[in-house]
């Protein structure tokens, strides 16, 4: 299929076509487009810390497996036999020296090589067979200060690349002290009636809904006003190749604050003044503030609660959910227990933040069911500071104030441009000006 991504979003006036969010063959053609082609988050290096490690997942449709080698090095392969097309691992995370297929029982290491099957000898008596060219297929890898990313396609540029200075605003997360992060042991898993753009659109840089759609949650654990403050003074908004955050300077403790653990706020406050000395002071006030963030096209994640999560498409109206809580390797196991608690309050499939967004999610997007209704517009107009000076100096292209649309304007502009192009020689990427 070939489509004019550019009659579906009109990124300069905020005008979105609704048939991306509910067409079939747009949808196949993100699959190919987006999924296959970009850096893809697969695992964070905490869930397969040693040799046998392994967890499964998917890029795109496409189920994998990322498994920790003998040799130390983190291998992502496709699931799936390449006799006759079985999955070779049912399991969602573990330990194994192996990956047996239980159709024919054709067996693979953790480096993806075909090692053997049974009868060895048919094979062994088949004319120009080798097991070197049978193995799991696998992706490219490459990892940023914990995070592991793969792709499929073999002209994607470097993984420092494509997230370019959209790094330098995640280092105020993975990189407040040597120890590094982890993920809390688990991963919490659900299905959402929706189309993944919807919450990738949400976490991008939409903090507006908050205001009304999270404020009769948010007061249950802090009363009367929710502790939603949300102004687009020291506010901005930044994006670099898709890549979008928002965040508040003001109220740099505020998502933190909502999750109810005290502990949790005291034991931020106690860091600020080291990360401010490590990073700056703009950076020290982002690990617990006002703020949500997502890499292109579907790794979301919010400072404070520090829940990381993707969206895995699973055809234009049903989206997998895999949620986990990073923390801080150095805090103590109270202070993990406390954000993991403090996480599943609030963003998990029973959190009292969480079910308001999914609800919405899943109506907003069965509401293209009706014809009239997808052929109508969305509005992404939202722009109060357009004319405004950014009086703060940012990597990326930074927006004045959070209440704006503006990231997620240019999130569809990068998903316009990853649709129409031939090949990774026809998306642009900006200039890094952060190393």
């Amino acid at each position: 299929m070939s489509v004019n991504m550019k009659s579906y979003v009109d990124h300069k006036n905020g005008i979105l076509d609704r048939r991306i969010f509910w067409d079939d063959d747009i949808y196949q053609l993100e699959l190919k487009n987006i999924f296959a082609r970009c850096w893809n988050f697969v695992a964070h290096e905490s869930q397969v810390k040693s040799f046998g490690d392994f967890i499964t997942t998917y890029i795109g449709e496409d189920a994998v497996i990322v498994a920790r080698a003998k040799d130390g090095s983190i291998n992502v392969m496709l699931n799936s036999c390449p006799h006759r097309g079985n999955k070779v691992c049912f399991a969602g995370e573990g330990k194994i020296r192996s990956f047996v297929c239980n159709y024919h029982g054709w067996a693979f290491g953790l480096d993806g090589k075909l090692n053997g099957m049974p009868a060895n000898e048919l094979y062994d008596d088949t004319e120009g067979f080798s097991k070197e060219d049978w193995g799991l297929h696998k992706a490219r890898v490459e990892t940023y200060k914990g995070l592991v990313f793969a792709t499929f396609d073999e002209e994607a540029p470097s993984l420092a690349d494509y997230l370019g200075d959209f790094r330098w605003y995640l280092d105020a997360i993975l990189d407040i002290d040597d120890q590094g992060t982890e993920f809390l042991p688990g991963t919490t898993r659900s299905l959402l009636t929706c189309n993944w753009k919807y919450p990738a659109d949400n976490f991008v840089g939409d903090i507006y809904h908050a205001m009304w759609t999270h404020l009769s949650a948010a007061e249950a654990t802090l009363k009367e006003t929710g502790g939603i403050i949300v102004t687009n003074k020291n506010s901005y908004q930044t994006s670099v190749n898709g890549h979008g955050w928002e965040f508040s300077l003001a109220n740099n403790f505020g998502n933190a604050v909502t999750m109810g653990e005290k502990e949790i706020v005291k034991y931020l406050r106690s860091r600020e003044e080291k990360i401010s000395q490590r990073l700056g002071e703009v950076r020290s006030k982002l690990l617990g503030s006002v703020a949500s963030g997502l890499i292109f096209p579907n790794l979301a994640f919010l400072p404070g609660y520090l829940t990381f999560r993707t969206f895995l498409p699973k055809g234009p109206t049903e989206t997998e959910l895999h949620c986990w809580t990073l923390v801080p390797s150095e805090a103590s196991d109270e202070i993990k227990e406390k954000w993991r608690i403090g996480a599943m309050r609030t963003f998990s499939p029973s959190g009292i933040l969480e079910m308001d967004d999914g609800e919405n999610w899943e109506h907003a997007t069965i509401g293209n069911a009706g014809y009239v209704t997808r052929n109508q517009k969305l509005c992404y107009a939202m722009d109060p500071t357009k004319n405004q000076k950014v009086d703060i100096d940012l990597p990326g292209t930074v927006t004045k104030g959070q209440l704006n649309d503006a990231n997620q304007r240019l999130f569809f502009k990068r998903y316009a441009e990853f649709m129409d192009a031939e090949s990774w020689a026809d998306i642009p990427l900006a200039t890094k000006t952060f190393e």
